[in-house]
């Protein structure tokens, strides 16, 4: 999930509902065939030379494929060695609510270095998000920032809190949200990029899909496998199809707890700035950062953001962010700060305020309408308060009740099963300490894809691997894989650098 990857929400469904969910979900009725694409210049910040915007047609419904229609935005960069192209490489964002639009504009200019010509790269914003047809839940700000888009309960266990404002944001988004929220699915991002790929007459595609982008590039090669050219999933959560996202957000918990340490050894090592040292040994790190986050519970600081104090969970979600980034400093600041009593401490901006109504709206959409989530009030709260003392980091937010468990509308589809039926062509790179979809997660992903699927593993923490942390092994790997064809015989494995 960029920060945005930070936002998917969480129990267990009723062995009837189970057995409901285990069919993909079913292909839409023909209808005309994709518009051409009207290709000009990109006008969005950070658009980089070259890259190419358009707008696509889709429909709202693929059922009905001549009823009410909506725009996704999308974007090319084409090779710069036309000799030397060989295909069309999709960039897959995170999320719900990642922009592939901006991510080509990010990543374009690295993945031309890495494959030398040999694709046009393209992306697009999945409906609701950037520049395609968004949609509302007429939120106020309040419930907008990530400690309330997430369910963090209160500093007692209690969820009460949790409840009435899941009940009201659910009630907000069946009340304002209309035809295009309930359209906000996996299978509609899916039938899109489908689409879009009949729009660029191509046969197959390439992918490199990132985090929830990995689910939706594995719903694809699932539901299209002939139309997969050499398919690459980088950081990848389970896809069991009773939870699909409730089962990302519950593995969230664990993944923190596996990446902390490197987070712990960096912030009390001899070359790490004095003004940002935490302790003399890294076992000291911890206890530090639940006895500060405890003490916030109870006495909240007042910050630089006007109105919006540091609260225990606000600093707890300040560490879920920074274990997934690359870099920790932002946070030791934080923690300095809010241990001195003279100091005043500066959030950081993903923290500091709140999404913007759209992007909270398809945050919450595409896990609500994919999978039905339980409601159980008690059963929810059981869960918060055994996985309160298991992985205290995470304060049993992963596991809480969300807008989803009061979800006013059905799943429109079944979530997909993914199984080894299909090419042997995906290859698959992950972290051994990502703390938003960690490496247990991976791993019944490729248990899913048998034969069809290769692993390699990197001995690295944060989220996302290729392009991202510097391990040349496994960039090799996947840049091999994207000109050659070739994957390893086996699953294999980067050491750390």
């Amino acid at each position: 999930m960029t920060t945005r990857t930070l936002r998917t929400l969480a129990l267990a469904v009723a062995a009837s509902a189970v057995a409901a969910t285990l069919t993909a979900f079913t292909a839409p009725s023909a209808g005309a065939a994709a518009p051409a694409l009207a290709w000009g210049s990109c006008t969005h910040k950070g658009a980089v030379p070259g890259q190419e915007c358009a707008d696509l047609t889709v429909p709202v419904d693929y059922h009905e494929p001549d009823g009410p229609q909506l725009t996704v935005a999308v974007s090319r960069l084409r090779s710069e060695r036309p000799e030397a192209r060989r295909g069309t490489l999709l960039v897959i964002p995170g999320g719900p609510g990642g922009s592939g639009v901006r991510m080509l504009s990010q990543k374009g200019e690295a993945l031309r270095k890495e494959l030398s010509g040999a694709y046009d790269l393209v992306g697009l914003d999945p409906r609701g998000v950037g520049g395609s047809t968004t949609a509302s839940c007429r939120l106020p700000e309040a419930d907008r920032h990530l400690v309330t888009l997430r369910s963090w309960p209160s500093p007692d266990g209690s969820i009460a809190e949790n409840v009435t404002r899941s009940r009201r944001v659910a009630e907000a988004c069946a009340r304002h949200g209309g035809p295009v929220l309930r359209s906000l699915t996996t299978a509609n991002e899916v039938r899109d990029i489908d689409r879009f790929r009949e729009a660029l007459g191509e046969e197959r595609l390439s992918a490199w899909g990132v985090s929830y982008g990995t689910y939706v590039g594995a719903v694809y090669a699932q539901k299209y496998p002939h139309r997969t050219d050499r398919w690459v999933l980088d950081s990848s959560g389970d896809p069991d199809p009773s939870r699909v996202a409730r089962g990302w957000l519950a593995n969230m918990a664990r993944g923190v707890e596996d990446r902390f340490p490197d987070f712990a050894a960096w912030a009390s090592a001899p070359t790490t700035p004095e003004h940002l040292r935490l302790a003399d040994r890294p076992q000291d790190v911890r206890p530090l950062f639940l006895a500060l986050a405890t003490e916030l519970d109870r006495s909240p600081r007042t910050t630089t953001t006007p109105g919006v104090p540091l609260t225990g969970n606000r600093l707890r979600q300040s560490l879920q962010n920074a274990l997934t980034a690359q870099h920790f400093a932002p946070l030791a600041g934080l923690i300095r700060a809010a241990q001195d009593p003279q100091a005043i401490p500066a959030l950081t901006p993903d923290v500091a305020g709140p999404l913007s109504d759209a992007d909270a709206a398809v945050t919450l959409a595409v896990v609500c309408n994919d999978v039905r989530w339980p409601s159980s009030i008690p059963a929810h709260q059981r869960a918060v308060t055994t996985d309160r003392a298991r992985h205290p980091l995470t304060a049993s937010m992963p596991v809480n009740i969300t807008p989803c468990s009061f979800w006013k509308d059905a799943p429109a589809d079944k979530p997909t099963r993914i199984t080894d039926e299909g090419p042997s062509n995906i290859l698959m790179l992950q972290n051994l300490r990502d703390p938003a979809t960690p490496y247990v997660g991976a791993l019944k992903m490729r248990e899913s894809f048998g034969d069809r699927a290769r692993l390699v593993t990197v001995d690295a923490g944060g989220h996302g691997s290729y392009l991202a942390n510097g391990n040349a092994c496994g960039d090799a790997a996947v840049t091999d894989f994207l000109l050659t064809g070739e994957r390893p015989n086996r699953d294999t494995y980067c050491p750390g650098t």
